[in-house]
């Protein structure tokens, strides 16, 4: 087993869990808006929370989706110019595109906590009528970017231990974006098919 295998596997099943629940936070905001819509137009009343809640579920729910993106090549990139270079050049920028974004997302993240303990220190609360103290969305915004942070961290590392054993193969087939054949395999398999066709006799 690689060093890095359990970490990453303990990641990918937080990911998951994540994901799911992020999934749940987006169904949530859902319900909020159209009871929102439909009680303003039958009724002539609003909850007067809606948009803070909806904007929180969607926050929360952006930042603990990423880990779980990342780890499944889910996100979009534009990458037709990439996928033409040379394999060598291919898993180099692969590396370089990485440890750009685990930069990124750690200096995201310890401002994001900033931002979270100045909430807590000056008791900071939103100004809707359920009046919810601001820690608690942003400590769980937080918390996603956290793990996802982690994550690029440990998927760098990853790349760069199979650049050491110049394994580019390994780094293109980490990091570059699902084939059409993997794509159609994983839609077969959220579908419940069998991810190959056995032929018919």
């Amino acid at each position: 087993m690689k060093p890095l295998d359990g970490p990453k596997g303990w990641l990918a099943r937080a990911g998951v869990v994540m994901n799911d629940l992020a999934g749940v936070g987006y169904l949530l905001g859902s319900v909020f808006i159209t009871f929102d819509v439909v009680a303003r137009r039958f009724f002539g009343f609003t909850s007067r929370g809606t948009v803070e809640i909806s904007g929180y579920l969607y926050a929360f729910g952006l930042t603990w989706a990423l880990t779980h993106t990342m780890l499944t090549r889910g996100h979009i990139r534009v990458d037709f110019l990439i996928m033409r270079l040379p394999l060598r050049a291919r898993a180099y920028l692969h590396f370089a595109a990485v440890a750009f974004l685990a930069g990124f997302t750690i200096i995201l993240t310890w401002r994001a906590w900033d931002i979270v303990l100045q909430s807590w220190l000056l008791h900071a609360r939103d100004t809707s009528a359920l009046s919810i103290p601001l820690f608690v969305p942003q400590g769980l915004w937080a918390v996603g970017l956290t793990v996802f942070a982690i994550t690029t961290v440990f998927v760098l590392l990853e790349t760069l231990a199979l650049l050491l054993k110049r394994d580019q193969p390994a780094v293109d087939r980490m990091l570059s974006s699902p084939t059409v054949e993997e794509e159609t395999k994983a839609a077969r398999e959220a579908g419940g098919e069998p991810s190959t066709v056995t032929a018919q006799i």
